[in-house]
């Protein structure tokens, strides 16, 4: 059974990511289906994750929301990265600005401009960005983001709850990516976050906002019981198996 299958492909997912995986293959399937599958084949699915008041509030004002935040990795040699990353509220789309061991006033500064011009093209209409009060963004990163329009919003000390979408992003790019990843260098890294990037903007089926994926709609759902059983779902590896995505052939 292809839910079977996924669990077994892909231990670290839990029973909502796996439904999501199965509306991506067009395949239409109760949630509580496949966590009564699991649990008759003894696989333990992962809980569900508890909503709460502050992120009713972040889901009604998502339109015009936008947040960031650094978070580290260490390469082989010891050297330490420090990434940069904005996410969209509504459609969770996220930007990877960039890495590097040395995070200048200017190097921020110029990821500031580089995210206003990809906006532009997309032509997102954000008004709000949060960030927290770490001293690597500096002020110049506020006025330039001023300027297009983008009022800068703190987070409170030692309150990541207030910036928990972004939070949550770098969660699973850790458990999906760099916890199972040795990173040799910064362009080693650069590679693998941006395959990790088209990989979760393409393919991957987030439960925020109903597991549909941030750049691509859900297809129609398979009706016909016998043509859901005739379907061949194909595995495509990415990044050495590291990451997978199924495809009907």
């Amino acid at each position: 059974m292809l839910v079977l299958r996924l669990a077994k492909e892909n231990p670290n997912w839990g029973y909502r990511r796996i439904h999501g995986e199965l509306l991506v293959l067009g395949i239409k399937v109760a949630a509580s289906t496949v966590w009564q599958i699991l649990t008759g084949a003894g696989i333990d699915p992962a809980p569900a994750r508890a909503s709460s008041t502050w992120a009713q509030f972040l889901r009604s004002q998502a339109e015009v929301l936008l947040a960031c935040d650094f978070f580290e990795t260490v390469t082989l040699t010891g050297v330490r990265m420090y990434v940069l990353v904005v996410i969209e509220h509504t459609q969770r789309w996220i930007h990877i600005l960039g890495a590097t061991p040395h995070p200048t006033t200017a190097w921020v500064a110029q990821t500031a401009r580089n995210l206003v011009m990809d906006l532009d093209d997309a032509g997102c209409r954000a008004r709000f960005l949060i960030h927290d009060r770490d001293g690597k963004f500096p002020a110049l990163f506020d006025s330039i983001l001023a300027d297009a329009g983008i009022k800068v919003v703190l987070s409170g000390i030692q309150m990541p709850r207030m910036n928990s979408i972004v939070e949550r992003w770098i969660q699973t790019c850790r458990h999906e990516l760099l916890d199972r990843t040795l990173i040799w260098n910064q362009r080693h890294l650069l590679h693998m976050l941006r395959e990790y990037e088209r990989f979760y903007n393409n393919h991957l089926p987030h439960q925020g906002i109903a597991n549909t994926r941030p750049l691509q709609p859900l297809p129609e759902p398979i009706t016909d019981p016998a043509q859901i059983s005739q379907l061949d779902i194909r595995r495509h590896p990415r990044l050495g198996g590291i990451l997978n995505e199924y495809h009907a052939a």
